[in-house]
């Protein structure tokens, strides 16, 4: 064979239009040996091959060359009969050459006829040579002068007959063995095949089938073997691109088509009605709408993977044309692919709901998942897809804590573990990620409950409250103030809510629970989820959410389970009426009804009941379930602290940990006039009077007799205790006099500390280091003695929300402590995978990529962030989307960050109620007088002398140092008010009346509903 000098096929051209693939492709320079590269696309019969070039355009050249020299057997189209051996002829070149890489030549030519004869070599393999030798094709008579090539192929040819092998085999029976007899064809017809009996047949089995023709991406028309029964079939779940159609000018239109047999003679046999297609293309005019976009390059990726090839379909339903659904597989090395996946990956199709709905939920939530990441990627069809709108962010806080309150059967209030006791902030409301439960309603405003809404909280109450639980927050969102509103929510009218995935540590109740042993193995979870625990139920739904809106990380769980919930006919899916019961609610009834019930109450001694609600230190909401009641309850001869007191708090805190949601039981001795009960209440057999008395969070009140209390005489006993260790309200207490529950006035020593400001993020918000510190030089010393390696591979290293690793920072590429904000769903897929990331030691946050990240050694990540956030004390800063936002912040970076400086700050209050670093702007916030050494000049001052920010609200009891700072700035105020600068322009500015105050001054409305 002669040396090959061989030139790639392929440059810009119109597929399939030979006059033009010729000029471009073949013309070629003199000298140049004619030699094409490319690789098989399909086989259209035993001696015919499509080959496409190799270009870096998605839709390559390609050409259908003849074998040279050979004639195979024809095959059947479309029913009928096959020559003898014509499919195992198709089959031996289908096999030897699809798919693979060919070089080829022009040998000949015929007039007005578009095809060329070559030869074709896989490798050093000639084609031709290799369908001859197996005898699966004849040679052609020779015209002109006898090539050697030809001579060649006369001699293989000899010795096939010889050996009787292919076209050869005169075995008795091997030539009608090797005539396919084929059914009827249903493409064009579904008359021909039992759709629904096929289906019943062979529904989720996996069918064998060879691909015969792709109509456009998601349409497939094959041969299901070993029948041959010619079908089309849908790729379920999906949709392509169109690839345009005909349509036809006029009604009437030949009801013939043109002879296949030479010289126009007819056979005689009955050609039946016409197809669609067949009536289009004979009609003397017609329209050509053209393909969708990439609708051409969708065809294209699936002819290359399916087409002429060996494919499994799963079959899944049957539309109401009789069209056929289904999963289409191909093979890819050992193992097996789903068209659907690819083409769904790679931006090729859309999901759709109409035939996804045939398939099984995991397949069809996988689909809908990679749709999600193409649209994010804006792969092909995606391009110009602009995601909608939505109103959730992602957010990553993982904590420890107790359940004290199940407020509905989506949302809960978990005590913080890592806040102290006691403290407003510890108390931390959680919604259930990615599912609603029926509404629990509204008794004020006359709204009964949603069924099962009664059901559902009581499931969780029984399971979680007291219980330790860990809770991985997952996204927030803002949600209007009025429920239904239709307007647009501000920022006065709206408030943040926290989603997150709660789960249940230790094992109790839920062990009942058949749902809570069905716990899937895709994600792995510390523990049982409560969500998936009541949807599996069936007391809540599962939230569809919209692209690109937050959901929960186990969402796929989520959906099993209330896929589970639903076969099982449970709760909210069942057809059975829900239960039903009337709660008499004497809160919201007159006191003479509530007196009426007296009786009722007091007839057995003690009564069990559950504590609904902490309403102050010693007055609950109680639900008497024997009387199915709700009453307002008094611990009788025991007083707590009233609302704004000192210690009101601690004593509600108290009461919610120890007894909010438990099953009591109570004693029941008169009604107020104001309708609530007063009584004893014992929480596992311990009196709660005593509990409170022993801390010091109450007073023991016997003036209308102790006779009538039980335990009275322990009562007093715990109060003295108390007493004698001056606890709480006790602090000041001095034997033989009686003091208030006033707070003391010591006055203490501000703490003070030398800083430089590191970052600000708004007018009254800036990051710190303190001067002082000796771990800032320190940790900056052990990260510059750290060697830093390559990137990680891929796998080994996968950052998570709240992880500390070290990030390269992008202004001067040192690396840095930072902590991952938010990072890709899921597994890193390449290094250009995008985190968000905070320096926990100067508090900036900035967009990097997976290769800017590497693990953080042991030895650095111990020590916590040095950067700790403040805010400019006694002063209201608009933020940065408020008027004269931009220019407060401007202004406090001006003097702080435009020099190196130091400065000192003063703490006045310190804010808890940031909770754990999670992000920038987040943690606990000193509230500081910053002051600079140089000029001795405050810079909380500067800000009210400039008018970009104004004094907060005064208390309605002020300490005396608080009150001389707040004179003392008030002056500055009023010097911008007068020169009517900043805010001050256009004179006085609004009250800010409707402000909260600063957060030390909430009222924690603990125990409110």
């Amino acid at each position: 064979m002669e040396v090959m000098k061989v030139e790639t096929l392929g440059v810009r051209f119109q597929p399939r239009n030979g006059a033009a693939f010729r000029s471009l492709v073949m013309a070629q320079p003199a000298g140049n040996s004619g030699w094409l590269r490319g690789k098989v696309k399909a086989v259209s019969s035993g001696d015919t091959l499509v080959i496409m070039g190799f270009t870096k355009a998605e839709i390559p050249p390609e050409k259908t060359v003849v074998l040279a020299h050979l004639s195979a057997p024809r095959l059947a189209r479309r029913g009928g009969q096959d020559d003898p051996f014509a499919w195992d002829s198709r089959e031996f070149l289908r096999k030897l050459c699809i798919g693979k890489d060919v070089v080829f030549r022009t040998e000949y030519t015929i007039p007005n006829f578009s095809r060329e004869f070559c030869s074709v070599f896989i490798g050093t393999t000639n084609v031709g040579n290799e369908v001859i030798t197996h005898g699966w094709a004849k040679v052609k008579e020779a015209k002109g002068e006898v090539t050697p090539e030809h001579t060649e192929l006369l001699r293989l040819e000899e010795q096939a007959r010889q050996q009787g092998v292919g076209l050869w085999d005169r075995s008795p029976g091997a030539v009608d063995a090797a005539i396919r007899n084929l059914p009827p064809s249903a493409v064009g017809d579904p008359s021909n095949l039992d759709a629904m009996g096929l289906l019943a047949a062979n529904k989720g089995k996996s069918m064998e089938a060879i691909v015969e023709q792709v109509r456009d991406g998601s349409s497939l028309r094959v041969y299901l073997l070993p029948e041959f029964q010619f079908v089309q079939v849908f790729v379920a779940g999906i949709q392509a691109p169109s690839m345009g159609r005909r349509t036809t000018q006029e009604a009437s239109i030949a009801t013939e088509i043109p002879s296949d047999e030479p010289n126009g003679e007819t056979n005689g046999e009955s050609r039946g009605a016409l197809t669609s297609a067949q009536r289009i293309t004979s009609s003397p005019a017609f329209n050509e709408v053209s393909p969708d976009a990439f609708g051409r390059e969708a065809k294209h990726f699936t002819e290359i993977r399916v087409l002429n090839r060996d494919v499994r379909i799963v079959l899944e339903g049957v539309d109401k044309f009789s069209n056929l659904i289904g999963s289409v597989y191909y093979p890819d090395g050992e193992s097996a692919k789903d068209l659907a996946m690819e083409l769904i990956e790679n931006g090729y199709s859309k999901y759709v709901e109409w035939s996804a709905s045939m398939m099984e939920d995991e397949a069809r939530r996988k689909l809908k998942a990679t749709e999600l990441q193409a649209k994010k990627s804006k792969l092909r069809l995606w391009t110009n897809y602009v995601p909608p709108a939505t109103n959730s962010k992602a957010i990553s806080d993982n904590f420890t804590g107790k359940v004290v309150e199940v407020v509905s059967g989506d949302c809960i209030i978990v005590a913080d573990d890592s806040l102290p006791f006691g403290s407003p902030a510890a108390e931390r409301r959680v919604n259930l990620s990615s599912i609603r439960c029926p509404k629990l309603g509204n008794p004020r405003r006359e709204e009964k409950p949603a069924p099962y809404a009664r059901e559902a909280r009581e499931f969780l109450r029984t399971r979680l409250i007291g219980r330790q639980v860990q809770v991985s927050m997952e996204y927030s969102r803002k949600v209007p103030l009025a429920e239904g509103s239709a307007a647009p929510a501000g920022p006065a009218d709206s408030r943040v809510m926290g989603f997150g995935s709660v789960f249940l540590l230790s094992q109790g109740k839920e062990s009942e629970d058949s749902s809570a042993t069905l716990l899937t193995s895709v994600t792995q979870q510390p523990g049982v989820n409560i969500a998936e625990l009541i949807i599996a139920r069936g007391f809540g739904t599962v939230i569809r959410h919209r692209d690109f809106e937050e959901r929960s990380n186990y969402y796929e769980n989520l959906l099993a389970a209330e896929s589970r919930a639903t076969t099982g006919k449970k709760g909210i899916h069942s057809a059975k009426d829900p239960p039903s019961m009337h709660v008499t609610d004497l809160l919201t009834t007159s006191a003479k009804k509530a007196k009426d019930f007296l009786p009722f109450l007091q007839r057995n001694r003690r009564m069990p009941a559950v504590v609904e609600y902490v309403l102050s230190g010693h007055r609950f909401k109680l639900f008497v379930p024997k009387e199915t009641c709700s009453i307002a309850f008094s611990l009788s001869g025991v007083r707590c602290p009233g609302r704004d007191e000192p210690y009101s708090n601690d004593a509600i805190s108290l009461m919610r940990r120890k007894i909010m949601q438990r099953d009591v039981e109570i004693e029941v001795e008169t009604v107020d006039r104001t309708g609530t009960f007063l009584g004893s209440l014992w929480e596992s057999k311990s009196n709660v009077g005593i509990t409170l008395l022993e801390a010091g969070l109450a007073r023991l009140q016997t003036g209308f007799g102790a006779d009538r209390i039980p335990d009275a005489h322990l009562l007093a006993q715990a109060e003295l205790s108390a007493k004698r260790q001056k606890l709480k309200i006790w602090e000041n207490y001095v034997e033989g006099e009686e003091v208030s529950n006033g707070a003391t006035n010591d006055k203490k020593q501000k703490e003070e500390f030398k800083v430089v400001v590191t970052e600000v993020l708004s007018g009254g918000k800036f990051y710190v280091q303190a001067v002082a510190d000796q771990k800032v030089a320190s940790i900056q010393q052990q990260l510059a003695s750290l060697n830093i390696k390559e990137a990680p591979v891929i796998g080994a290293f996968n950052p998570k929300k709240g992880d500390l690793i070290l990030a390269q920072f992008s202004a001067d590429n040192s690396w840095n402590r930072a902590m991952v904000v938010t990072g890709p769903r899921g597994a890193v897929q390449t290094t250009k995978d995008k985190f968000e990331v905070f320096y926990i030691d100067y508090g900036n946050q900035e967009v990097v990529t997976y290769s800017q990240l590497r693990p953080l050694d042991p030895s650095v990540s111990s020590a916590p962030g040095l950067a700790q956030l403040c805010q400019l004390a006694y002063l209201k800063v608009p933020t940065l989307e408020e008027d004269y936002g931009q220019e407060a912040a401007m202004h406090l970076s001006e003097n702080t960050l435009s020099e190196p400086k130091q400065f000192r700050a003063v703490i006045e209050e310190r804010d808890t109620s940031g909770g754990k670093v999670k992000g920038q702007g987040t943690g606990n916030i000193l509230l500081v007088t910053l002051i600079d050494e140089e000029s001795d000049t405050s810079i909380n001052a500067l800000m009210l002398k400039g008018g970009v920010a104004r004094l907060e609200k005064r208390r309605r009891w002020e300490p005396k140092d608080r009150q001389q700072m707040l004179d003392e700035l008030e002056k500055h105020q009023a010097e911008a008010r007068t020169k009517r600068l900043g805010m001050w322009e256009y004179g006085d500015i609004e009250s800010d009346d409707e402000e909260n105050p600063l957060p030390s001054a909430k009222k924690t409305g603990a125990g409110k509903r």
